[in-house]
């Protein structure tokens, strides 16, 4: 029996859980994503990297298991987020190695061959913990400015005010601590990001500005709560013994509630991005039932316009937006679809498990995929949820649009 909540066309392997976008790469002519991974469970832990391959941004092909915990090693606990670069070469992946507990993560890598589908993990760190005893640090992302390399690392506590912090990273063996990237005393970055630890910082130029995306973990009663992901632009500072980023304005990178820890891929002047969406009020029979738990966004691409953030759909994603649907259509038989609005509207799922509907204020394009839901506003923002259909739902239009099916 056909899963209708499961998405058919976005990363999101048949079973167990995934979470983070990681490792994002674009070579030879062949994009990599790898993303944290539980094959066994549709629950975090005993996490892995999970990898795929795609020619056109679309169809994805599962490669091995490129990461996995080592019992005694430096990644006992789990082989948490990070990146991946091309080191003289030699494809790395720069991740946050977990012995532990997420206070004793390290920083490491591992190195891959030239298809990047056999990779060989470090046995020593290459950046120690760092900070007071409630200090976490994690999800490395490199980042070259004025032609040298560095790494991005996350870092914050209960009691350790959330920043950025800059490794030189020209021996990528070695990362040396320079210094902040990024405070929470700026008061621009404060306002727009609050939060106990920067999570998945991502640093990239893009139209002739620097941009940041943070995830925002806050301590509520002792425990992290996951809420949400900001974006700041402005000027990288280089006058001092390290760069700093100096930002000059901010917002929210996707209102919806089922988005986070996205990451970008710089492939030369375009920027790419994918994020995760988790399940939204799922228990934990229903996550047994269904075997599988989180999902990958479509790739989206990114651009600064007046000096805000915006997001659309990739066109290599869009393009396969064919037949025209009429509405309603069934959630079983056109399990993906495109909608498009001219106006104000509501889509609607009738029969769906909790939330049936999402509204469209103004001129939209609509991603459905399963229960995923993916709204691309004309001003370029962007709302990710999740509607879940029974086997025998329908969905409909209500408003001015046309629904084509994506093949």
């Amino acid at each position: 029996m056909t899963d209708v909540c499961r998405p058919m066309h976005h990363i999101r392997p048949q079973t167990g859980w995934i979470n983070d976008p990681n490792g994002l790469a674009h070579v030879d002519g062949r994009w990599h994503v790898f993303f944290q991974y539980r094959a066994d469970q549709p629950r975090h832990g005993e996490i892995a990297w999970g990898h795929v391959s795609s020619d056109d941004l679309f169809a994805w092909r599962e490669e091995p298991v490129a990461l996995r915990p080592r019992a005694g090693e430096i990644d006992a606990v789990g082989c948490w987020s990070g990146c991946c670069t091309i080191d003289d070469g030699t494809p790395t992946l720069c991740y946050t190695a977990v012995p532990n507990s997420p206070e004793d993560a390290v920083g490491a890598i591992a190195t891959g061959d030239a298809t990047l589908s056999s990779w060989t993990p470090a046995e020593v760190p290459s950046a120690p913990r760092t900070g007071a005893e409630d200090a976490q640090t994690r999800d490395p992302f490199v980042v070259w400015i004025d032609g040298r390399r560095y790494i991005v690392q996350g870092h914050g506590g209960l009691n350790t005010p959330a920043s950025l912090l800059l490794y030189d990273a020209t021996d990528l063996t070695s990362w040396e601590l320079l210094g902040p990237l990024l405070n929470h005393d700026d008061e621009i970055a404060a306002s727009v990001a609050p939060a106990d630890i920067w999570e998945c910082p991502n640093v990239f130029q893009l139209d002739g500005r620097w941009v940041v995306l943070v995830s925002l973990w806050q301590a509520v009663d002792g425990r992290g709560t996951l809420a949400g992901v900001r974006w700041l632009v402005g000027e990288m500072d280089t006058t001092g013994d390290h760069p700093r980023f100096v930002p000059s304005n901010g917002g929210v990178l996707d209102d919806g509630p089922a988005f986070y820890a996205p990451q970008a891929l710089v492939d030369d002047d375009r920027i790419l991005m994918w994020g995760w969406s988790w399940e939204l009020q799922r228990d934990e029979e229903w996550l047994d039932e269904h075997g599988w738990a989180g999902v990958l966004t479509a790739p989206r691409e990114l651009h600064v316009v007046d000096g805000q953030l915006t997001a659309t759909l990739a066109p290599e994603f869009a393009s396969h937006a064919h037949e025209e649907l009429g509405s309603p259509w069934s959630a079983a038989e056109d399990t993906c679809v495109l909608v498009t609005t001219s106006g104000p509207a509501v889509l609607v799922c009738d029969g769906a498990d909790g939330n049936d509907r999402v509204e469209l204020p103004g001129a939209a394009s609509v991603l459905v995929d399963g229960s995923l839901v993916e709204v691309y506003r004309a001003d370029g923002t962007t709302h990710t949820t999740r509607i879940y259909p029974a086997a025998g739902s329908t969905w409909r239009l209500e408003g001015a649009g046309t629904v084509q099916a994506i093949r």
